[in-house]
């Protein structure tokens, strides 16, 4: 088969011509290929099975080759002291997800071990999340409120020995239920896990989904500045809906667009019934919380590890509650009755599935994006490797599994992760270690915090998001580097705040890519001049003392040329060349036509006065004052049908000026593009002297060629 030949002149010596040979490349039958993987993935051999189950569960490769004297110190003392942050994060969280504090270390433990078995990174600390949790959150409160429940009926708190067995009854109503096709008395703490249960499942089953599919690039439209300002937004919907606890007051929990206004005026409303003891309680915290935070940051270089101040509140506060009788003597709110053990597993009920169906989608992208994110940064700073896809069918089984165990979706978190390394953290045995922990609470210890009131916990959720709420701070050096990002970063926190977290992630993937689609609609467009003694080129409106090229004009376009911004290609390239050729076409047509009837009526002066012979000098106007036009396309990375056609319509709208359009610079797509589209004609003879591998060729051809009469350039047709 014959290759095809590219020629380009070379600069020394414009009359040689030098020929590139494109590489032939072998088609492939997409078809045969896929029959040939669909045979080898549905083929079951020994070796195979087992790199299956070494593939899908990691463990099975690197716990073998533990170095247990180097790494095992390590890797406890990082699992205890995360363990020890995660159960006052539980309990807290659980404010956020509307559920009880069981369900919240329920989650820690469950979400610890699965992703030691599954997951790739070894430093991520993967558990409750904030965001995610108030994703839930929003959900199993819409529910309630559509099944008919009062979501501020706050029973009081129920006394006895935490057992199962009394919390159950306290929480089961006198009435029958028939909710989402499901006839049973069920009562709100019921229907709020069962709500959520479902959500975490169905979460699961996308991303596993999405892992099965290859689906990861869709983590690619959440850009750096879309997950800042969602992670932003959703910490002011956060800030806000732990305002109520931290004062003591009670409002209705308000659903859907505006929450966060709605909310607050809902507490101006009522801040005359703020609750004394909460809000010296919170003040306390808060200073202690944020002091302990900022002494940690400054000498964290002279630190093991992190200070416990959480479980160090929270221990005071539950005593000091306990003791002087917070709730009995000045009504303050407490958290109740905490059961120890397991409750009995059940399966997510399908009706309610398919209620929150489209709920779980965002909730599983988010939840997919910050923990595969975290992987590849640790894993990049660490100098290991982790696999995206297993990363999500990791994160998909740490729902879908313990949503079989009452729990909530869970995600990869920031903070814990920085705690998790700093501690000395090796592999994912600190995750062991850290449910251990979780295991211990679970099984001896929750009762204990019955009189921990819900302000100390809304105080540890706030000083959490102390990371997210210093964005504001980025603001206007985010805005010195780019001014587009920071309005992508401000649109997707006003959407996440004033709308909805779910709404506000979508506005801001929406607003992100329409931005790209306006920069290149749009894009910079110039006219270039000859930077002095060199075959370089730049553009003439950013830089002193370049040197225009007599009679050439050199135009850039900096985008692909598609059909979006077509008319902005052709409007930039006649305004800057001062030339328009249709209008200049047009006119010369209303001047030959004026000419003819001068002629038809025995006139034989034109109607300048001038002889027939002088008229050849008027069709050519004064303001062209170039012949050769020089197009640089090293940025157009590629051309659709629309773009070859607008190179061909100035291709030969110019030729009808008797000005030669040249090529220069384009890449091997937009060669190939060219070509299908007949820019070169059928057999491509007059390609050489139409397309250039470089600005300074192109002109170096359109000085060498003379138009007939020897006063201009002729047409490189």
């Amino acid at each position: 088969m014959e290759r095809p030949l590219e020629a380009t002149r070379m600069e020394n010596n414009t009359s040689s011509c030098f020929l590139m040979e494109r590489k032939t490349h072998v088609k492939t039958n997409r078809k045969e290929i896929m029959l040939a993987k669909l045979r080898k993935s549905c083929s079951c051999t020994p070796q195979k099975l087992k790199n299956f189950l070494m593939n899908f569960f990691p463990v099975l490769q690197w716990l073998p080759k533990y170095r247990c004297k180097e790494y095992i110190w390590g890797d406890i003392m990082s699992g205890l002291v995360i363990g020890i942050i995660l159960v006052p994060q539980a309990i807290a969280y659980s404010l956020l997800a509307g559920l009880k504090p069981i369900y919240s270390l329920y989650t820690s433990f469950f979400a610890n071990i699965i992703y030691f078995l599954m997951g790739t990174s070894r430093h991520v600390s993967v558990g409750i999340f904030s965001l995610i949790s108030l994703m839930v959150g929003q959900v199993v409160d819409r529910e309630l409120l559509l099944a008919g429940f009062d979501l501020n009926d706050d029973a009081p708190p129920a006394s006895g020995d935490g057992s199962l067995q009394n919390d159950n009854l306290s929480n089961t109503t006198a009435f029958n239920l028939t909710i989402a096709g499901i006839n049973a008395e069920c009562g709100k703490e019921c229907y709020a896990i069962g709500i959520a249960t479902a959500l975490t499942f169905m979460a699961g089953v996308y991303q596993v989904l999405m892992g099965i599919f290859r689906l990861g690039f869709v983590s690619m439209y959440l850009s750096e500045s879309v997950l800042d300002g969602f992670a932003t937004g959703a910490s002011l919907t956060i800030l806000t809906a732990q305002v109520k606890y931290l004062i003591g007051i009670k409002i209705p929990r308000s659903q859907g667009h505006g929450m966060l206004v709605i909310t607050w005026i809902n507490i101006f409303r009522n801040i005359s019934q703020a609750n004394l003891c909460d809000v010296i309680t919170s003040a306390i915290c808060i200073v202690v919380l944020v002091t302990a935070k900022e002494l940690g940051d400054r000498y964290k270089h002279k630190l093991k590890f992190p200070l416990p101040t959480e479980l160090v509140v929270i221990v005071v506060a539950t005593l000091v509650s306990h003791y002087g009788k917070l709730n009995e003597v000045y009504a303050s709110s407490v958290s109740g009755a905490i059961p120890t053990g397991f409750i009995p597993p059940k399966a997510p009920e399908f009706n309610l599935m398919l209620r929150v169906a489209l709920d779980a989608l965002p909730l599983a992208i988010v939840s997919f994006v910050f923990t595969v994110s975290l992987s590849e940064m640790f894993a990049k700073k660490y100098a290991y490797t982790i696999r995206a896809n297993q990363e999500m069918f990791a994160v998909g089984f740490c729902n879908i599994i313990p949503s079989f165990f009452h729990s909530f979706a869970t995600s990869a978190a920031l903070a814990k992760t920085l705690v998790k390394t700093s501690t000395g953290c090796q592999t994912q045995i600190s995750g062991v270690i850290s449910a251990m922990v979780v295991l211990l609470v679970l099984l001896f210890l929750a009762p204990l915090f019955y009189s921990l009131q819900k302000c100390v916990l809304a105080c540890i959720i706030i000083v959490s998001l102390r990371g997210a709420l210093r964005k504001f701070r980025d603001v206007p050096a985010r805005y010195c580097v780019n001014k587009v990002d920071t309005l992508v970063w401000v649109v997707t926190t006003s959407a996440s705040a004033l709308v909805s977290t779910e709404i506000g992630l979508l506005v801001g993937i929406v607003f992100s890519m329409l931005c790209i689609i306006v920069r290149t609609q749009r894009p910079r467009t110039a006219l270039l001049a000859q930077i002095q003694d060199t075959g370089f080129y730049e553009d003439d409106s950013e830089y002193e003392n370049l040197s225009t090229v007599p009679k050439v004009k050199i135009f850039r376009f900096e985008a692909p040329l598609y059909y979006a911004n077509r008319n902005y290609f052709l409007k930039s390239l006649y305004r800057l060349t001062n030339l328009d050729p249709n209008l200049e076409a047009a006119r010369r047509k209303k001047y030959e036509k004026k000419e003819k009837q001068h002629l038809k009526k025995g006139n034989h002066r034109t109607a300048n006065g001038l002889g027939i012979g002088e008229t050849t000098l008027q069709l050519v106007p004064k303001q062209i004052d170039f012949q050769a036009l020089v197009v640089d396309c090293s940025s157009i990375s590629f051309l659709d049908t629309t773009g070859v056609n607008t190179l061909k319509e100035i291709l030969k709208d110019y030729k009808n000026l008797n000005i030669s359009v040249l090529l220069a610079c384009c890449n091997p797509s937009v060669i190939d593009s060219l070509k299908r589209g007949g820019y070169f004609g059928k057999d491509f003879g007059c390609m050489q002297e139409m397309l250039f591998y470089s600005i300074h060729n192109a002109v170096l051809f359109a000085k060498d060629q003379k138009l007939p009469n020897g006063n201009s350039f002729s047409a490189m047709m």
